[in-house]
């Protein structure tokens, strides 16, 4: 039943989704419940009632289901329908990255690189970014990548960033196409190739990131470049 839900979930016939998932929670399915909770925070064919996402999410969760640790963990981040507490999300979100959830891992290294509801510590934000890499994360990547490039946790490694920065640009993560053309710049990691380091400036302006548009754009009023 749980495939079917989710075969009627993907196709976007909530109508369908939502009584078999409904069906299983009612059985105390974590992945179902977990579901419902993304559901109703999200209004997928139903109103958008945080409360009750909440409500499934803080079930999930005493059922060790990672997606409903991870979602209450960011509940917690943004204060949605329960107190901001940054304590409580690391613990969450830590909890689902024990799981191995990589959403979770990248979160828990990330509020250990920031010190956000945890004491700061960059060899162990640096551990949970490479485990999140190791399932694909993008972010992680990245993050890993600026850790690796500043000597934070780790030891200074510019070609170890150079690789990292290449993973999550290939992902298109804007940010580290970014960071992967100022390592062309400046021949960090690499040999320095100022087309390659424009090409990747190119690449995360089109893809929105800010300081690289307003790079492109002043190229393009001194006549250096044509878009």
């Amino acid at each position: 039943m749980i495939k079917d839900a989710f075969s009627a979930f993907n196709s976007k016939d909530y109508a369908t989704a939502i009584p078999l998932f409904q069906t299983l929670a009612d059985q105390n399915h974590p992945t179902a419940i977990a579901s419902l909770g993304y559901i109703y925070q999200n209004g997928l064919g139903v109103t958008i009632d945080f409360d009750k996402a909440r409500d499934y999410y803080i079930r999930g969760s005493e059922l060790n289901e990672p997606t409903a640790l991870y979602n209450l963990g960011l509940m917690y981040t943004d204060g949605v329908s329960v107190p901001h507490d940054q304590f409580k999300a690391y613990e969450l979100f830590m909890r689902a990255a024990i799981l191995e959830f990589p959403q979770g891992q990248f979160e828990t290294g990330h509020s250990l690189e920031r010190g956000l509801g945890c004491m700061q510590n960059f060899s162990e934000a640096a551990f949970w970014y490479e485990e999140a890499a190791k399932r694909g994360h993008a972010g992680a990547f990245n993050n890993l990548g600026v850790l690796y490039k500043e000597g934070h946790g780790v030891h200074q490694d510019y070609a170890k960033a150079f690789i990292c920065f290449s993973r999550a640009a290939a992902l298109n993560l804007p940010e580290s196409q970014f960071n992967l053309g100022l390592l062309y710049d400046q021949g960090l990691g690499c040999e320095a190739n100022h087309d390659e380091a424009l090409e990747w400036c190119r690449k995360a302006a089109y893809n929105g990131h800010e300081k690289a548009k307003i790079i492109i754009q002043g190229l393009q009023e001194e006549g250096k470049i044509v878009w």
